[in-house]
């Protein structure tokens, strides 16, 4: 069976493809490729069989064609020479002809017969006088293509908050949606600076713990249980549950912070579904959590 290499392309694609001729690679080699539209310049990301086998690459049906010879990196360099021009060119005319569009990326097909611009926009854009004005230019066919800001990042790739290369650059191949839902249920800070990722929209991992926590948050007592403590009936008011504690709040207002290990046992039930009564004679507001402007814990 052929060696099953992956290989960076651009936009920070990347990609399998069969070693199906045996060639000797090593990591960030230049190759040519076989792909779906024709031929490609890339560079080796990974040979390790132990790592591909774990990313699951699937049915891989394209082949590596070739080490890149002297003149395919002249071909390369000559591309990228013709991207940077049309990318000046083109941000030109759509300066002129008002189009609201952004152009994110500018990419060339080795073979030089095809251009691509890929572009953001919040409407739908009618630029069919922009293609002729970039045909007319550079006499080879010309592709628009509208991309989404998260798609934008992923070709630009980057560093996040966190440090690390963008989650969408490296290994994410599906965005999903992300809502603020999300980070509220996971008790996250709801500021934009914090949750937001480097293409500006909600950050892809709050997702990824999503699950996580839901299955810890079950072991707890939601917000506004009524528990039974050796120090007096007491009401949960906040809960950390990545931190596995919860906050509660005796009789008198006092708060105190106490770890699941040390919660009474349950089953536990929010003040009003016990029998206890205490909320019939406190009042209609008895038992329940804390105002979103209470002040924080130390």
């Amino acid at each position: 069976m052929a060696e099953i290499v992956q290989v960076a392309l651009r936009g920070s694609r990347k990609e399998f493809f069969l070693n199906s001729r045996t060639l000797w690679l090593a990591l960030r080699d230049p190759v040519i490729v076989r792909g779906e539209h024709g031929e490609a310049f890339g560079t080796v990301h990974l040979r390790d069989p132990e790592l591909i086998r774990l990313k699951r690459p699937g049915n891989v049906t394209h082949e590596i064609i070739r080490k890149a010879t002297e003149e395919d990196l002249d071909q390369q360099d000559h591309n990228r020479a013709r991207e940077a021009e049309a990318f000046d060119y083109c941000h030109e005319r759509i300066e002129v002809r008002e189009l609201k569009m952004d152009l994110a990326e500018v990419e060339a097909a080795f073979s030089g017969h095809r251009i691509t611009f890929y572009f953001t926009a919040e409407q739908r854009v009618d630029f069919r006088a922009l293609v002729r004005d970039l045909a007319a230019r550079f006499r080879t066919r010309i592709e628009l293509r509208q991309i989404g800001l998260r798609e934008q990042a992923r070709r630009l790739d980057g560093c996040g908050p966190c440090g690390r290369a963008l989650c969408c650059s490296t290994w994410l191949k599906d965005f999903h949606p992300v809502t603020l839902k999300m980070a509220r249920e996971q008790q996250l800070s709801l500021n934009p600076s914090k949750i937001s990722g480097a293409c500006g929209r909600l950050m892809c991992c709050l997702a990824y713990e999503l699950a996580q926590y839901r299955d810890s948050a079950q072991k707890v007592p939601p917000v506004g249980t009524h528990l039974h403590t050796g120090q007096g009936p007491m009401t949960v008011i906040r809960t950390e549950v990545y931190q596995e504690a919860v906050w509660i709040r005796d009789d008198e207002g006092g708060e105190h912070r106490i770890t699941y290990a040390d919660l009474p046992p349950g089953p536990y039930h929010k003040c009003g579904d016990c029998t206890c009564g205490k909320k019939a004679k406190a009042g209609p507001d008895a038992g329940q959590p804390e105002p979103p402007d209470s002040p924080a814990a130390p």
